[in-house]
């Protein structure tokens, strides 16, 4: 018997939500690279990319030789995704629309099983966790990058959390980028832990214009701005949040985005 989704309206709001990222693209395709260099995807490997939003992670897995899929819950970002394929020449990736938390691959499917910054979204980090796994064959390699609580994406996160209350049983993202959390929710089911720190650099000309690319842009930070858009005095507060929050990561026309990156072996 199915049992309905006690998250389904929540996550058709962050599958709205996200509907406009694309532009943001551009600064997560060197860190894609990177990610992909961290798992070790070699020729031949079956890649699945969780959460791929535009497909950056999986057409640079595609560039090295794997075989690649995409799955997403934003149609438009799925979009953006074939056409980013397109440009690159790859019209052998398997895109599909789906919900981390219910991946719909057979089990021990996959060689590489990988997420920059996407599954961390997925209301029960329990149920992803047991999904990214499930689809992923033993001995082979999960691997992700995520935001830690305390570099500025993660505390800009933390600040729509207060604005923008989750429902009950929703963890927090940035709990994906504390290494002790990540241990304890792969747990026995892998091997060979091993975390790496990177920083992406973002490229801004001021704090009110790397706030407008979150307000146009991100998820949570658009609804909010949305959600103030009749109380200038609200919306102002919550600017000004953001931009003390984010002030001490931003020298030379650089916002210093630092993340984590994990990789296992599948036991």
């Amino acid at each position: 018997m199915t049992t309905a989704d006690p998250f389904a309206d929540f996550k058709a709001k962050q599958r709205e939500s996200w509907a406009r990222f694309a532009p943001l693209e551009a600064v997560t395709t060197p860190t894609a690279a990177r990610l992909v260099k961290f798992a070790g995807v070699k020729p031949g490997d079956k890649v699945l990319d969780v959460a791929c939003g535009t497909g950056v992670v999986a057409l640079t897995a595609r560039g090295v030789g794997a075989k690649a899929w995409g799955l997403d819950l934003t149609p438009e970002l799925l979009a953006r995704a074939k056409e980013n394929a397109g440009l690159a020449g790859f019209d052998d990736i398997a895109w599909r629309e789906g919900d981390a938390e219910s991946l719909p691959y057979k089990d021990g499917e996959f060689d590489v099983v990988l997420s920059q910054f996407g599954h961390m979204f997925a209301p029960r980090p329990e149920v992803a966790t047991k999904e990214l796994l499930r689809v992923l064959k033993p001995g082979g390699r999960v691997a992700f990058s995520t935001w830690p609580p305390d570099g500025v994406v993660g505390r800009i996160f933390g600040i729509t959390g207060k604005h923008l209350p989750p429902p009950p049983g929703v963890a927090p993202p940035p709990q994906w980028g504390i290494p002790s959390v990540v241990q304890e929710r792969l747990g026995s089911a892998v091997k060979d832990l091993t975390f790496d720190r990177a920083i992406m650099l973002f490229p801004a000309l001021s704090m009110g214009h790397y706030r407008a690319g979150f307000e146009t842009s991100s998820g949570p930070v658009l609804r909010i701005v949305q959600n103030y858009a009749s109380d200038p005095a609200k919306l102002a507060a919550f600017r000004k949040e953001l931009d003390d929050a984010a002030a001490p990561y931003f020298e030379d026309n650089i916002m210093r985005q630092h993340f984590l990156m994990t990789r296992a072996i599948k036991v």
